[in-house]
């Protein structure tokens, strides 16, 4: 580890010790899942990991993030959110992601409340702070630290932490809502967000890792990581693939050419 990353673990480390007590947020990713085992290990009972649950995250991602915890021995609490009954979420305008957060950061303020908990905590990086992200701003409202932020560790630090740690999330990709699958504008429903599911779990069967099906009405935008796509050109393959994703409930298959450009690890 070199020495400006030792500066900023450290960092990390004399922002979370002053906290009497905290509730993380916790989604199994790895900015998350760091922070909450780096709270763990200076704040032992004193933090919880909160994770959020409803259709939106996918059930691979549920069972991965209560997996990881168990196997660290973090505690974690499931808190089931209902932002799908917010027609401001619903409507999957641009700024969704902020009513999904205030949803989520809501219910664990009353918690904490409930419970005498002194501070609330999410894992978005330094990386984050330089991009547009609404969630930011529920987060602000709610007064939610960002310790990975404020020690400036940016994404590739987290990882590299994370690997340090012996922590098997560090070269986990970036897995965001199944709700950023729709096409903007399309309301987010529970059946779609079903559909999305189901479809990216027939692609990964076929033995793909970066996974994306994009809703676009009736349509399937089938995208994998560019590394991934020769092999998703094969017309075979689509043969396979187009019966499934209709039985997922799509009427109309197009395979990306390209690729999925968000793919990396990042």
């Amino acid at each position: 580890m070199n020495s400006e990353l030792q500066a900023k673990h450290r960092k990390l480390e004399e922002l979370i010790r002053i906290w009497p007590s905290a509730l993380v947020a916790y989604s199994g990713g790895v900015d998350s899942a760091f922070l909450l085992y780096m709270a763990h290990q200076i704040l032992g009972p004193r933090v919880t990991g909160i994770l959020g649950d409803s259709p939106s995250l996918p059930r691979s991602e549920h069972s991965a993030a209560l997996a990881f915890a168990q196997k660290h021995s973090l505690p974690v609490e499931i808190l089931k959110t209902l932002e799908l009954d917010d027609p401001s979420y619903a409507a999957n305008l641009p700024n969704r992601c902020y009513f999904c957060r205030s949803e989520l950061f809501q219910r664990m303020e009353e918690l904490a409340r409930l419970r005498g908990v002194a501070v609330l905590a999410y894992g978005e990086n330094f990386d984050d702070s330089r991009e547009v992200r609404p969630g930011r701003a529920a987060a602000g409202e709610f007064s939610v630290a960002a310790p990975l932020r404020e020690a400036g560790l940016t994404k590739a630090d987290v990882r590299a932490l994370a690997r340090e740690a012996g922590l098997e999330v560090a070269e986990k990709p970036a897995s965001p809502c199944l709700s950023s699958r729709l096409a903007p504008g399309l309301a987010v429903t529970p059946d779609r967000l079903a559909s999305i599911e189901k479809a990216e779990e027939a692609v990964r069967r076929h033995g793909f890792r970066i996974v994306r099906v994009r809703h676009l009405g009736g349509k399937a935008l089938v995208q994998v990581s560019p590394e991934e796509t020769p092999r998703l050109k094969d017309t075979k393959l689509q043969s396979q693939l187009t019966p499934e994703l209709a039985a997922a409930g799509f009427s109309e298959v197009e395979f990306d050419p390209v690729g999925y450009q968000g793919a990396g690890l990042r």
